[in-house]
């Protein structure tokens, strides 16, 4: 070893930046400490190892232990002063740790009303924010001094409702600037089969009520049980599960005298067979799958101030109408559509909401899917990149590029084809049979196919890429065009022409006769159906249809030897024939290109192919990337990079990818559309900028496909992810103020030909 190497490999790398989290976890039993962990697991997932997070864990008093994770790196005795003091001096001693996040709730902290945290805070020199469990609306003098303090020496506050941060404003005076809302956490549960669920915990035919959380005399529990009399008389399939361990205080100081009353309710009122208590406490798999389980919960708890609520919010996640008592967190996240409001301590009250529900199975349905889709705002993922925007506001958080995409998952993709091809559309993440069959579609999913296929030749994939290979075959005309649409019947009703979809299947057809390893059979019937296509690419006006066919055969000429007949002169003539037919297509490009960018208002502004920008964008470029490397002309080179510096300036405008809008597209002199964003439309984007990284290695156009694919993870302007990681589907839209939550076909595969695209940039 040479001097140099000696003192390089001594040279240690940077640590990564740390966030430092405040609050109690696991395995103490708490809510907090479960908010916690949930917390930090979902940024870690998001952006470890770039980001690190460490916590200070809260002890319950000065005899306490616990056998922590490595995460946690710090302890405070709650009842001692000092080690308070101690800990912000060596907080501020570490360098690695940009920011500290509390999660506050008075009872955790130690002194009066948890102000031995003001001290602490103060000593801090590091970027502070407060995630404020709960805000009292009607605080003592002194509760309304103590919670200004600790605000007051907090950069930002994180609340969980609307009417929190309201409170926050009006009774204690705090900044709106200050304040921000991010919901608590769910964690990401596909919508699911009741039937199902009740099967794997063998609770079939049964109708399952339940209620969850550790046991103390605040849930109110008494008031569900004195409900359900005359709900068991009419509906005797009814079944109350009460779900969870005694909270550990409560079991210290009192024992189990709350259940042990509960039970001896249950036995006066005779509904040993309709309630059950489950006296564990749950890991989060078991309780999901309960919560799975249940047609209708209950939240009968006895505080109004509760400002938040993870019962609730877990019951949202898992389609679950709810009933429940009008704190202040369930009167912010329930409504007649997900649930219903109940007086406290009224066992009436529930017992007529039950029988309401209970009667009404329509109306429970639609709540089932309204509560779902409510909470998919709140699952952590989103949480998790809401916190780490905050974050940055006050820390500026860099996280080194970690290179850690999504596993690929064709779960959904896989649920939606069957053996004639894919189904259009799913109502949710159920396939929409009625929507039948369309070509685009499933020339979509043959190239998605013939992409994985190319990494590695699997039998799984070619069996998909038959089907949907077979259903070009059966949409193909006499004449060599393509009708789009087959219903479920296989019946062709719609036999317009569409340029697009022709477009489409030359492109999913060229990728697949260049593509080796493919059956000879295939092959051969994919060069017969192509040639018998063959003359009507010439005659393409669509400048996306054009587009499309200049990469079918931009494909089909790189790998020419799978598609040329054997005598050589025809095959030379007929490659030469195609070489023609892609620069015929790119020149009507560049002459759109050209009298669109030379004519009308502020010409220089507008340097594109049409009067707008509508759909498929980037394909127009692409295609003249892939013209210009195949025939060497530099023109097409030069109108694709300056009409991709005209997107990249319209579409990475806020600093994240934001495609245009079909609520009204960007017409020439108007303002641009930004809401009805579409996944086909970022997909075109990623594999547009991969091909310009690959055609002229400028990281520009790496970067940019690497924040147009984050679209998908959530960094868009809702910052709610697009992908759904359960199922491997994608919704549909990113809408202005929310998600179009169907998870088609057409949204599907354009997410995975936009995943497999970013690899060529990693």
């Amino acid at each position: 070893m040479n001097i140099n190497q000696k003192h390089s490999s001594s040279v240690s790398r940077p640590k990564p930046p740390a966030i430092l989290y405040v609050g109690t976890f696991p395995p103490r039993a708490c809510g907090i400490a479960t908010f916690t962990q949930d917390l930090t697991n979902a940024i870690d997932k998001e952006y470890h190892p770039s980001v690190k997070s460490q916590i200070l864990a809260v002890n319950d008093n000065g005899t306490s232990i616990y056998n922590y994770p490595n995460k946690v790196r710090m302890q405070v005795r709650e009842i001692d002063i000092a080690d308070y003091l101690k800990l912000a001096h060596e907080i501020n001693r570490n360098p690695q740790i940009k920011l500290v996040n509390v999660q506050h709730e008075y009872g955790i902290f130690g002194g009066e009303w948890g102000n031995y945290l003001i001290p602490f805070l103060e000593l801090l020199n590091k970027p502070i924010v407060v995630t404020m469990h709960t805000v009292l609306p009607h605080p003592t003098d002194f509760v309304k001094h103590i919670t200004q303090e600790f605000v007051d020496r907090a950069d930002g506050v994180v609340v969980m409702t609307k009417t929190s941060a309201q409170l926050l404003q009006e009774v204690y005076g705090i900044s709106k600037k200050k304040i921000t809302v991010i919901p608590h956490g769910v964690h990401h549960v596909a919508f699911p089969s009741k039937s199902k669920a009740k099967r794997k915990l063998n609770l079939s035919g049964r109708t399952v009520l339940s209620s969850f959380g550790m046991l103390n005399r605040d849930k109110g529990i008494e008031y569900a049980i004195a409900a359900l009399p005359k709900v068991v008389e009419k509906y005797p399939d009814a079944l109350y599960l009460v779900l969870g361990a005694t909270h550990p205080v409560v079991r210290k100081q009192q024992g189990e005298v709350y259940r042990n009353k509960l039970k001896k309710l249950v036995a006066k009122l005779k509904l040993e067979d309709h309630v059950k208590f489950y006296d564990k406490y749950m890991d989060l798999e078991e309780l999901i799958e309960f919560l799975k389980a249940t047609d209708i919960y209950l939240s009968p708890t006895l505080n109004p101030l509760q400002a938040v609520s993870g019962t609730i919010s877990y019951a949202l996640s898992a389609a679950c109408p709810i009933i429940a008592t009008a704190n202040q967190y369930a009167t912010d996240v329930i409504n007649q559509e997900r649930g219903i409001l109940v007086r406290f301590k009224n066992s009436k009250d529930i017992e007529k909401a039950l029988l309401e529900l209970l009667g009404d199975p329509k109306r429970r349905k639609e709540m089932k899917k309204a509560a779902y889709f409510y909470s998919r705002h709140m699952t952590w993922q989103n949480v998790a990149l809401s916190y780490f925007k905050f974050f940055n506001n006050f820390a500026k958080i860099v996280p080194r590029e970690s290179g850690k995409l999504p596993p690929v998952n064709l779960d959904h993709l896989q649920t939606l084809t069957n053996q004639f091809g894919i189904i259009q559309f799913a109502v949710h993440t159920k396939p929409d049979p009625g929507s039948g069959y369309c070509l685009d579609d499933n020339a979509r999913s043959l190239l998605a196919y013939l992409m994985l296929y190319r990494q590695k030749p699997l039998k799984i994939y070619l069996d998909q890429i038959e089907k949907y290979f077979k259903f070009i075959k059966f949409v193909q005309k006499g004449s060599g065009k393509f009708y789009n649409f087959v219903n479920y019947n296989k019946s062709i009703t719609d036999k317009s022409d569409s340029e697009d979809t022709f477009g489409r299947a030359i492109w999913a057809l060229g990728f697949l006769i260049a593509t080796d390893k493919l059956p000879e059979n295939m092959k051969r019937s994919a060069c017969a159906i192509f040639r018998k296509a063959k003359r009507w690419i010439k005659e393409l006006k669509s400048l996306r249809a054009i587009s499309f066919a200049i990469l079918g055969l931009n494909y089909l000429l790189e790998n020419y030897d799978n598609y040329a007949v054997r005598d050589e002169k025809k095959a030379e003539s007929e490659k030469q024939e195609l070489v023609g037919l892609v620069k015929k297509l790119a020149n009507t490009l560049v002459k759109n290109f050209e009298q669109t960018s030379k004519n009308g208002k502020n010409a220089k502004k507008w340097p594109w192919f049409e009067d707008a920008l509508t759909y498929s964008n980037y394909k127009l470029p692409e295609a003249l990337l892939r013209a210009a490397k195949l025939t060497g002309e530099k023109r097409y080179r030069e109108v694709a990079e300056e009409t991709m510096k005209f997107l990249g300036r319209v579409s990475f405008e806020h600093g994240y990818f934001s495609a245009i809008g079909q609520d009204g597209w960007y017409h020439r002199d108007g303002r641009r559309a930004y809401f009805d964003q579409q996944p086909e439309d970022t997909a075109s984007a990623v594999e547009a900028l991969a091909t310009a990284f690959e055609v002229t290695k400028k990281k520009t156009y790496a970067e940019q496909a690497k924040r147009a694919f984050e679209w998908f993870l959530g960094k868009n302007h809702l910052n709610q992810m697009i992908y759904d990681e359960q199922t491997g589907g994608c919704y549909d839209g990113l809408g202005r103020e929310s998600i179009n939550f169907n998870q088609g076909a057409e949204s599907t595969i354009s997410y995975l030909l936009a995943r497999l695209a970013v690899e060529r940039v990693k």
